[in-house]
């Protein structure tokens, strides 16, 4: 299977992404960690109106294999979460760079994606080459 990983995204080490949209970004996980995890059965987010922090835990994702910590790629305050992922979190794995994303956050400061990863990176760190 070929792995996609779109050039409009930003990546981190911990398999997040971040999609900017002006001052909002829409989180999600990249297919390599859905790949790695295998079924998805269980997403825990933060509620709407929540505060992220750059670099921690805000939330979880549970797959048949593990449970993985969900880092965030910015700060910011949660303004959507993505419903559909929480009532069935395979869906993550039908599309992880559309219909499966996880947050959009307002982002307080745009250059907290200035250390993370563009896709040609990301893409050589993860397959190995």
């Amino acid at each position: 299977m070929t792995l996609e990983y779109p050039e409009d995204l930003r990546y981190m080490d911990t398999h997040e992404y971040a999609r900017l949209e002006g001052e909002i970004a829409t989180i999600g996980i990249s297919a390599f960690a859905v790949d790695q995890l295998g079924d998805i059965v269980f997403v825990e987010l933060p509620e709407i109106g929540d505060a992220l922090t750059k670099g921690e835990p805000f939330g979880s994702i549970e797959s048949v294999k593990a449970v993985e910590d969900l880092n965030a790629p910015v700060s910011g305050t949660v303004i959507d979460r993505n419903q559909v992922i929480l009532d069935s979190p395979e869906e993550i794995a039908e599309d992880p760079y559309g219909e499966g994303w996880l947050l959009k956050v307002r982002v307080d400061d745009l250059g907290d994606l200035d250390d993370a990863l563009p896709a040609g990176e990301y893409r050589a760190q993860v397959e190995g080459e």
